[in-house]
């Protein structure tokens, strides 16, 4: 028997763990409008194939114990993360009568400004503060887009005033009456996996990658609809119930190395008189 066998069982049920708390986390926020499942994916990590050939030495002591176990890693065989993706495929638009509720009818993102710095987010159920400002629900300022570009993002609230009719039209302008209050800034990125979750619905970049990111001059969105979030239930489900199967197998191998270490030390090991 492997003592280090364990290990890879063990490997196992923590992968198995993090994954059911990604498939919580995507049941959770099965409601919540624009947002974005997540899966995790692992991969298998061999020690041996890790190492550089320079370090991997041929055992010199022959038929010795510790050249019966000197493996080089070969018998280490680990589940690894790999990493947390998020599937960024557009949710159905549901109608919601809210003339500032807007969705966004394929890709892009909306620039909000938060303290943290410009955020992007695919979340329009906006509303308005006490100062007239164009909102999210946390309370940060919508951006309207920049022609020229650099422009501090506190120049580029939209402000309402007034109690005119509010009108977002297909390709982001803003009207309140006749009044252009200017056009919703909507970017898209270049490389979706550069994304970062940070909560409330919005997104930053991963500090590793660029951010790469265009404006969209000809958007489509809708007003009065908001975009569910992408979340499968009965996929959601059916993985939930996978998942918690191999983790219950991987228990019973972690229990069975143990009921086995127990025997080598109080059976195998026993001196006779």
């Amino acid at each position: 028997m492997s003592v280090k066998g364990v290990y890879t069982a063990l490997s196992g049920a923590m992968a198995q763990s993090t994954k059911l708390d990604t498939i919580a986390n995507n049941l959770a926020n099965v409601n919540t409008p624009a947002f974005k499942r997540d899966q995790q994916l692992f991969q298998e990590y061999l020690t041996a194939n890790e190492k550089p050939p320079e370090v991997i030495q041929v055992p010199r002591d022959v038929a010795s114990i510790e050249s019966f176990y000197n493996m080089q890693g070969g018998d280490k065989s680990y589940v690894d993360t790999k990493g947390t993706f998020t599937d960024f495929s557009q949710g159905g638009l549901k109608p919601t009568g809210n003339a500032l509720d807007v969705a966004i009818d394929g890709k892009g993102f909306f620039e909000v400004a938060t303290p943290g710095g410009v955020k992007l987010t695919r979340a329009g159920n906006f509303t308005l503060d006490g100062n007239g400002q164009l909102v999210t629900k946390e309370g940060y300022p919508v951006l309207k887009a920049d022609a020229a570009g650099g422009a501090d993002p506190a120049s580029r609230v939209i402000r309402f005033e007034g109690n005119g009719p509010v009108q977002i039209s297909d390709n982001g302008d803003v009207y309140q009456g006749t009044n252009n209050l200017g056009k919703l800034s909507l970017v898209n990125v270049a490389n979706p996996d550069s994304l970062l979750k940070q909560g409330s619905s919005l997104y930053g970049f991963k500090p590793n990658m660029n951010a790469e990111i265009t404006n969209i001059n000809n958007p489509s969105l809708k007003q009065g609809f908001l975009e569910t979030s992408n979340v499968n239930i009965v996929q959601e489900m059916t993985d939930m119930i996978s998942t918690n199967r191999v983790f219950e197998s991987t228990q019973k191998a972690i229990s069975a190395y143990d009921q086995m270490a127990e025997k080598m030390v109080n059976v195998v090991g026993k001196v006779t008189p």
